[in-house]
This record gives C-alpha cells, sequence and structure tokens, in this order.
C-alpha cells in the first residue's frame, strides 16, 4: 500500500474557473481519509487528478514516492469506485468482478482470477450472487459488485467517489458500517469523498473539508467537531448545523463578557487565556464576534431572569424519538435546540436558556476565523 501526496495542486477548467487552489494533502498509508464539502468544492476533481482522470493544472500528485502527473490512470496501481455502479448489464457478477484482471497486462491465470473474486465476494458477502445478473440484484449488493470489482486487483490505493450517496438512509447507515471494516481488513489507504458530513465524521481517520476549491481545515473527526477553525467549518459539520449569533466582547479589567440584546455571558478563565495566548489582549472599544453553540449545548433552565440566562420564543417543536429538535427565536436571531423529549415544551412556549460555556466557540466576524 502507500500513502498519497498533493504539493500544490490547481485545477482549471478553460483557463478561467479555479475548481481547486493550491491544495496540499498528505493522506498517510493505510488511512481512511474523506474528502468533504458541498457540491462545487472541488472533492471529485481533486480525486480525478489522483486517478488520472482529470489533467493536473499546476502542481504534483504522487503516489508513494511516484510522482504521477504523467502517469497513465492504468498504471497508477489504484482502483476506483464511482456513484453510479458502473456494471455491464450482459455479464454476470463474477464476470463483472473479474473484468479489470482480464483485461490487465498482467496476464492472470483462471486459477488466480477465480481466487481473487471468490475471496472479494466472501469479504463482501455476495457468494451466493456471483451467477446472477446485475439487474437481478438490490442496489446495495450492485454497490458490493462495484466495490468487489475494485478489490480484485489488489491495488495500492482505493478511491471512491460517493459510492453510497444514491442508497437508501437505511442501507446507507449499514454500507458505512461495511466499508469502514473493509479498509480494515484489507489495511488499504482509501480516499473516500461525500459531501454527507455524518458519512465522514464516522467513518474517516481524518477529513479535508473544502469549499469553493479551497481546502479548510484537515483533522480527525473529534478536531473538525470540536475545534473548527472557521465559520465554515463549524457549520457544516453537525446535525443541525451550528447557531451563529452576533455579539460584543466587552473588557473591562479582568472581566471579560459576550454581550448582545438578549444575555450577558461572562467567558470563563480557561476560554480568555486561550484567546490572550493566540489573539493577544483586546483594548478600547468593544470588539465584533460571532458566537457558535451548537443546538445540543444549550440548557433549558428554570432560572427566570439570572445573570446569563435569557429568554426565547418557542416556535416549532421536531420530536424525533428521544431527542426533540426545538426552533426558537430570540431577538435578530433564529437558533435550534436539541433537547430531550421529556421537556414538555410546546410551539408558542417562553423558554428560558444557558449557554454551556465550554462548548462556546468565537469566530471573528469579519474573517469568520476561530479565535481559538
Amino acid at each position: 500500500m502507500a500513502n498519497v501526496t498533493l504539493e500544490h495542486v490547481w485545477k482549471r477548467y478553460g483557463g478561467k474557473v479555479e475548481a481547486v487552489i493550491d491544495l496540499s494533502l498528505d493522506i498517510k498509508d493505510k488511512e481512511f481519509f474523506c474528502l468533504l464539502g458541498p457540491s462545487g468544492c472541488g472533492k471529485s476533481s481533486t480525486l480525478r487528478m489522483i486517478a488520472g482522470l482529470e489533467e493536473i493544472s499546476q502542481g504534483k500528485v504522487l503516489i508513494g514516492d511516484q510522482v504521477v502527473n504523467e502517469v497513465e490512470p492504468k498504471d497508477r496501481d489504484i482502483a476506483m469506485v464511482f456513484e453510479t455502479y458502473a456494471l455491464y448489464p450482459h455479464k454476470k457478477v463474477f464476470a463483472n468482478m473479474a473484468f479489470p484482471l482480464r483485461v490487465g497486462k498482467q496476464n492472470y491465470s483462471t486459477a488466480e482470477i477465480k481466487r481473487r473474486v471468490e475471496k472479494a465476494a466472501e469479504i463482501l458477502e455476495i457468494s451466493d450472487f456471483l451467477d446472477r445478473y446485475p439487474k437481478q440484484l438490490s442496489g446495495g449488493q450492485r454497490q458490493r459488485v462495484a466495490i468487489g470489482r475494485a478489490i480484485v486487483r489488489e491495488p495500492q490505493v482505493f478511491l471512491l467517489d460517493e459510492p453510497i450517496s444514491h442508497l437508501d438512509a437505511k442501507l446507507r447507515t449499514h454500507m458505512r458500517g461495511e466499508l469502514k471494516l473493509l479498509q480494515r481488513n484489507l489495511e488499504t489507504t482509501m480516499v473516500y469523498v461525500t459531501h454527507d458530513q455524518m458519512e465522514a465524521m464516522s467513518m474517516a481517520d481524518r477529513i479535508a473539508i473544502m469549499n469553493f476549491g479551497v481546502l479548510q481545515q484537515v483533522g480527525t473527526p473529534d478536531q473538525i467537531f470540536n475545534h473548527p477553525v472557521n465559520q465554515f467549518v463549524a457549520g457544516f459539520v453537525g446535525d443541525p448545523p451550528m447557531n451563529f449569533i452576533d455579539c460584543d466582547l466587552e473588557v473591562s479589567g479582568d472581566k471579560w463578557e459576550l454581550v448582545n440584546e438578549s444575555f450577558r455571558i461572562n467567558l470563563p478563565q480557561e476560554m480568555i487565556d486561550r484567546y490572550k495566548q493566540n489573539n493577544g489582549d483586546p483594548k478600547g472599544n468593544p470588539k465584533e464576534m460571532v458566537l457558535g453553540i451548537r443546538p445540543e449545548n444549550f440548557v433549558v433552565t428554570d432560572k427566570q431572569g439570572g445573570d446569563e440566562t435569557f429568554p426565547a420564543d418557542v416556535y416549532v417543536t421536531e420530536p424525533l424519538g428521544e431527542e426533540m429538535i426545538v426552533d426558537i427565536e430570540i431577538p435578530k436571531n433564529k437558533l435550534k435546540l436539541k433537547i430531550s423529549v421529556d421537556r414538555d415544551i410546546k410551539t408558542g412556549d417562553k423558554i428560558w436558556l444557558e449557554v454551556m460555556k465550554n462548548k462556546m466557540h468565537l469566530f471573528n466576524r469579519e474573517t469568520e476565523k476561530a479565535y481559538f
């Protein structure tokens, strides 16, 4: 297996449209690595440049120690799984999975082809379907065949472009676990493209988040979720997404407060220390900020009118089994909470809230970058 390295890679279409901008990544050997972002962010273009299906406008792509910019896709020792199954409808499952071994230049024996196909089928639990045609399979089974066709090649790197996005919700959940287990069992490098943050967070060792062709952050799921570097990352990861509230930071001696029309929140000393370490000690006028709070990091309280509590009007409730999403309104802001359904909250109620201070995120209102 091999690591994959991108050094200052650009992708331009027609000389004007920049799909990928100065992208550098170091994907480790045997790592499950996700490229995550909205449609049009450049993640699929990046994957296709690694595969050799798109020309690299600038920069270098290395697989292992070899620069592959000018290497044909068939000679890169990679296997790719597409969103569409791309199976041959007139060939049975065995023939579909064996096809890359029969058309390559390695000249595999019939016995070796049979061994590889049967081994892949056993791993994917589709051994009973080898004599069927694709039309006789479910969507999940067809996707397993497409993955099996990649496995039989025993490549250095697997590239997967949204392979389960078209499956129903229950099957997607099942396939997430299957793909993660498969990658562990094969001990291979896997680069996985998705727009679904749940897929990336649940499967990846590390995630690279992109937007408009620009890399935003690389990190483990924990780092991405708990330490986002900017508002885009913070808002893209999480369901429901993070709430953002405009406020001012007022500093008076040792007292630091986040202030807006609804609340005054004292910053804990640990947060003050981290702010100073990264940004210096603010002086003078109040500093414009954005407070980020995830829906699960509010507390509904009975302390009406407390120093750091604030009222909110409930305008929608969305029960989800054991949890409930509550849409609330405060002056100039509509927010979402995630709370237990045990709370007797109804549309039209007025509730009082506190913020979990150790879960707060602060962003620069102009640059949208996190302060720590």
